[in-house]
């Protein structure tokens, strides 16, 4: 404990004083349960009676409301003395263990972190023990959003390394619980190498539940990893798991349209593009025009991508290595794409005032995407024009045909909705016998 002399304005001298008066107090509520332990020491007997013994004095302290936890901590570094039998010490640790649950959280922190100090020495021994501190520990951190010291304090568990054998569930859920933590904590790297580990133990369970939260994880670091289009995929799959929750399903269809609106331009965002956009779910969230207008191969611009900006997480909101947001790059590659379906050829100012952007930059996102291979066509650096590759006119005559009956097939679900019983006239009287 410390004081201050400049906020309470005593001198060090009264400042010591009170420091002595604090230990003094401290030895004094931790003295009774010494000599308890002391007792039941010298008595002796055989280790099942010593240990309802040592049981009863733990009971004692648990009932105790003031010095609670310096009794504990008392009760705690007798335990861990070699001169205690294991046979002993090992079952009412394991109590004490148990009995930090039911403490405030400060107290249940403060003897947390006093007996894994006092364990350390011997932490081969009380491998369980010191499992079960660790997450508990962790628990109250989470509690208190300090996700990176949670995060830290679970990692101490010697799942691999120790010499105790841990369910392949309890390692690959703890494995999850560590990465889980350090996304909160905005650490994609870290919660990646424990998110490899886990995937280690897929294989090797039959648990449902494990395996969804893997997914989640997954989806997540790469989400943060802006691997927007393989994190899109994974958010995909765990929309349509009946095992999770429907609200969870909706939040997991709504990460991935998200995620699938921020990746770069290309076949395989297109084919996401094409799923979530034949998904009557989507209809339900805002960016369900954004969505519309990607698919279709509209051009993006004005006050609806300000709406769609301002739902993105934190690091869905990062400056690109061009001082580009990742939003406004993927709308720009879109958009040149757009224009690639309008027009055979144009120039780069053309373009620019387009997209809205220097005619630079314009020339530099097309080169970058033809290099890449997800676009198609060729740069005139003379003339300073883009010819776009001639396009067959059949299947693009087909995806409008196909846009426009899904287009027709949502007007009648809203008619359906609003008039169900003039729907269904109207349709038979169109039935054909």
């Amino acid at each position: 404990m410390v004081y201050s002399t400049v906020s309470t304005g005593k001198s060090t001298l009264d400042t010591h004083y009170y420091f002595q008066i604090y230990v003094t107090t401290t030895v004094e509520m931790a003295e009774p349960v010494r000599k308890k332990l002391a007792a039941v020491a010298d008595k002796g007997g055989a280790h099942k009676d010593m240990v309802e013994k040592y049981r009863g004095v733990l009971e004692n302290i648990l009932k105790t409301g003031s010095g609670l936890g310096d009794g504990l901590k008392a009760f705690a570094e007798a335990m861990v003395q070699e001169n205690v039998n294991l046979v002993v010490s090992r079952p009412i640790l394991h109590d004490f263990c148990t009995g930090l649950s039911s403490l405030p959280d400060a107290v249940a922190k403060d003897v947390s972190h006093f007996t894994l100090e006092r364990l350390q020495p011997r932490a081969i021994s009380f491998e369980e023990q010191v499992a079960t501190l660790r997450q508990h520990l962790a628990d109250i951190y989470e509690k208190e959003q300090e996700w990176r010291e949670a995060a830290q304090v679970l990692s101490g568990i010697p799942l691999e390394t120790g010499q105790k054998q841990y369910s392949v569930n309890y390692k690959m859920e703890t494995y999850l619980k560590i990465a889980r933590l350090y996304l909160e904590d905005e650490d994609p790297v870290q919660a990646e190498a424990y998110i490899n580990r886990a995937s280690l133990l897929q294989n090797d369970t039959t648990n449902e539940q494990l395996h969804i939260m893997y997914k989640a994880c997954y989806a997540r670091v790469l989400d943060y990893r802006r691997k927007f289009i393989e994190a899109a995929q994974r958010y995909m799959e765990l929309s349509y798991k009946s095992a999770v929750h429907p609200d969870e399903c909706m939040q997991a269809l709504q990460n991935a349209l998200h995620c699938t609106i921020l990746a770069s331009a290309g076949q395989r965002r297109s084919r996401m593009l094409a799923s979530l956009f034949k998904d009557e779910r989507c209809q339900q969230f805002p960016a369900h025009g954004i969505l519309e207008k990607m698919y279709l191969d509209r051009i993006i611009r004005g006050p609806q991508l300000q709406e769609f900006a301002a739902m993105l997480q934190p690091h869905q909101k990062a400056v690109t290595a061009d001082g580009t947001s990742i939003l406004d790059r993927a709308v720009i590659e879109h958009n040149i794409l757009s224009a690639s379906k309008l027009y055979n050829n144009i120039t780069f100012e053309e373009l620019g005032r387009l997209l809205d952007v220097s005619p630079a930059k314009a020339e530099k996102v097309v080169s970058q995407m033809i290099t890449e291979g997800r676009m198609n066509g060729t740069i005139d650096q003379i003339d300073g024009i883009i010819h776009f590759e001639a396009r067959e006119p059949l299947p693009a005559w087909d995806r409008q045909i196909e846009s426009l009956c899904y287009q027709a097939n949502g007007i009648l679900d809203k008619i359906s909705q609003l008039a169900p019983e003039w729907t269904t006239s109207a349709l038979d009287s169109h039935m054909v016998s």
